[in-house]
């Protein structure tokens, strides 16, 4: 750690000063005596020997500790100070969707809580759901990895999957982690909070509920579907979704962060079995809704078959405050970007389409639009992360403004 050469000059600084404060009280009145001028040289010597020691062992500690050894102490600490100063941002959601918003305002405040679907029944996820009697891990992984500092690292680690023929096939690493961290700490919401302090994540990760729900379908053909994996695939459009037991009870912290927040985020993600559940629990539903600030939300960019065929933003938003109550959001942002030929030809074999940006029917509906081109294209199409970002800072700068003008006014 090389701190014993910085002791050391320290040491020696403090024995310069004792030496010189010796002299200086017996010859410093003296000035004509070189010997006082010695002693002065002492003191200032030894003052500046005890700053250097000491910065350097601070350096030296510090750099060894901080998960980036390669940065500037200054930058880092000088960094972390700011976001801790951010604002409080709680983003409800589920599934990939979630951890790209989580990427991007991650880089202005900490100060974020992701509130995570945990009705997923289906993969990894539902294995070992029902093999260890836990909630779903599977989203809130995504969501920690969104939020870690190391995120590359963190995102090859805790999405590597198992492939060959064993137990662990088509388990990913990171579901694996939390399963087990629950099993030696005893409680998925503590195993969540140690998870979150070995990644050291900025931000906090809290699941909805900690309760076992199972999501039901209710489809336009009258049949009932049961299980978040299974909705999709039932072939008709989704009439009603709900779940069980219909009386949950929200997780830890969740209604706390909500009451705190100065902006709540739903979305984006799939709109059925991702946002939507998390909101039927009727203490988030009634906490969302009596809260004051600003609520968005995100609409995806795509169409997803099984869930939302042929949706225009407007029907997401039908969709969601019939589930739940108008007052749960407040503003719609809609992609207005151009998809490129080529990927609309991919997702077309998916049967998923974009999704038309009906931006006056949402106004008509009472509601705010936000137009940007959020369009991300890589292997798949995912909102621009900085674009989202830029979005909540300004709704928070004009939240800002709108306070300092009332307090003026009163």
């Amino acid at each position: 750690m090389r701190i014993k050469r910085w002791a050391f000059l320290a040491l020696l600084g403090i024995v310069l000063i004792v030496f010189g404060v010796g002299g200086i009280m017996r010859f410093g009145r003296d000035l004509s005596s070189s010997i006082a001028y010695v002693y002065y040289a002492n003191f200032f010597v030894g003052l500046i020997l005890i700053v250097l020691g000491f910065k350097n062992m601070m350096v030296s500690v510090v750099t060894l500790l901080l998960p980036y050894r390669e940065g500037r102490l200054v930058d880092i600490l000088y960094r972390k100070r700011f976001l801790e100063q951010g604002p409080k941002i709680v983003v409800v959601g589920g599934g990939t969707g979630l951890s790209v918003i989580l990427h991007g305002i991650k880089e202005f405040t900490s100060n974020i809580t992701a509130v995570v679907t945990v009705a997923d029944d289906g993969g990894s996820s539902g294995r070992l759901r029902q093999q260890f009697d836990i909630v779903a891990p599977g989203d809130i992984r995504n969501c920690l990895v969104a939020l870690a500092n190391e995120e590359t690292m963190m995102r090859d680690l805790f999405q590597y999957r198992f492939e060959q023929d064993t137990e662990f096939s088509g388990h990913s690493f990171g579901n694996l982690f939390l399963t087990a961290m629950t099993q030696v700490t005893g409680d998925f919401e503590k195993a969540l909070k140690e998870s979150s302090k070995i990644l050291s994540i900025r931000g906090r990760v809290l699941p909805s509920t900690i309760e076992k729900v199972v999501l039901m379908a209710e489809h336009a053909d009258g049949r009932t579907t049961e299980g978040e994996a299974k909705i999709p695939k039932a072939g008709s459009p989704i009439k009603k979704i709900y779940i069980k037991p219909a009386d949950a009870a929200a997780a830890t912290d969740v209604i706390k962060a909500i009451r705190e927040a100065e902006l709540i985020i739903l979305g984006p993600g799939s709109l059925y079995t991702s946002i939507i559940p998390n909101l039927l629990i009727k203490e988030i539903r009634e906490a969302v809704m009596a809260s004051e600030v600003t609520k968005i939300y995100v609409c995806n960019i795509m169409t997803q078959a099984g869930e939302t065929d042929h949706f225009k933003a407007s029907d997401h938003i039908k969709e969601l405050v019939t589930h739940t109550n108008p007052d749960v959001v407040d503003a719609c942002v809609v992609n207005v970007g151009h998809i490129p030929i080529a990927m609309q030809k991919k997702y077309a074999t998916e049967n998923a389409i974009p999704v038309e940006a009906d931006s006056q029917t949402i106004r008509d509906m009472g509601y705010e639009v936000i137009e940007e081109d959020l369009v991300n294209v890589t292997d798949h199409i995912r909102h621009d992360a900085n674009k989202l970002a830029k979005i909540v800072t300004n709704l928070l700068n004009l939240e800002k403004r709108a306070t300092r003008n009332e307090k003026n006014a009163a």
